[in-house]
């Protein structure tokens, strides 16, 4: 079943847990997710960042909704790190059931009023929407955006962030990065600063550039109160790894003795993050 995110993450923070985002780009991680999310009877958020989205088309998602309102699982279909209120009105037109608006590198004022304007022409459309405050970090293998020094969020701009916008989710920034951390690099969540960001926040939280982070912190933070996790690297890099490897032992060129490989690869990765995140099995929730 295709639903909007504000269902999926307020059965996830009654129940206390996370739900996996993962940027799906394309038909084989699509299926990966949704074929797994099936297996396992879990709920799972699909999502496109808009170069992800460029990339696939608009006439893509005409199949991406069909497959997934014939679901028997909770499915999203979410924008990832929209720019513009062209970003998100493209995704809406295309069957998206959410997007984020992402003006965190804005003034917090002109972030305000961006992520304002959005969250009224998405509602309008029966449409969630996702905003951002703080800046969360970049490295080089991610195409999603960040900066290089972070800018953590202050609790005390997420009441007046949440009730001036009207949103229905909340991206933080507490000390991750898009892509791959670099050898030698140990990321640290601030936990503490979690704590007291879900104190005083109204809407579920969300949880961008995990994939490097250490497992326990990240089960940590999910079960302090985060509801959305995003996951991008680490399911492309287990793909391609994979894709590469049958490639170099069978010097293959047919798609299905390629990407089956591959694809079973992929879906133990997503398994692993949906148990890491609390969510695996959690279809019945709904």
């Amino acid at each position: 079943m295709l639903i909007c995110l504000k269902d999926m993450l307020a059965t996830a923070k009654n129940e206390h847990f996370a739900v996996g985002a993962f940027n799906t780009t394309d038909l084989n991680l699509v299926r990966a997710v949704i074929e797994e999310a099936e297996a396992t009877k879990t709920p799972a958020i699909l999502q496109f960042a808009p170069g992800e989205f460029n990339f696939a088309t608009p006439e893509f998602f005409a199949y991406v909704t069909l497959r997934m309102r014939n679901s028997d699982v909770p499915l999203a279909l979410h924008l990832d790190h929209g720019k513009t209120i062209e970003d998100c009105l493209r995704a809406i037109q295309a069957g998206f059931t959410s997007v984020m608006i992402d003006g965190s590198q804005l003034p917090f004022e002109e972030n305000m009023r961006l992520t304002r304007q959005v969250v009224e022409l998405a509602h309008a459309c029966g449409v969630s929407v996702e905003g951002e405050i703080g800046t969360i970090g970049a490295m080089s293998t991610s195409d999603e955006g960040g900066v290089e020094n972070i800018t953590y969020t202050n609790p005390e701009e997420v009441v007046k962030f949440v009730e001036g916008t009207g949103v229905d989710a909340l991206a933080i920034a507490i000390g991750t990065a898009h892509g791959l951390y670099p050898k030698g690099f140990v990321p640290k969540l601030q936990l503490e600063l979690l704590k007291q960001i879900n104190q005083v926040a109204s809407v579920p939280l969300v949880l961008h550039g995990g994939s490097d982070n250490p497992d326990e912190e990240i089960r940590q933070a999910c079960a302090i109160g985060i509801q959305k996790v995003n996951i991008s690297s680490d399911i492309k890099q287990t793909f391609f790894r994979s894709l590469q490897c049958v490639l170099n032992e069978t010097h293959g060129f047919l798609p299905p003795k390629m990407y089956g490989p591959a694809l079973a690869e992929t879906r133990k990765t997503v398994r692993e993050k949906m148990e890491l995140f609390g969510s695996l099995g959690k279809a019945d929730q709904y």
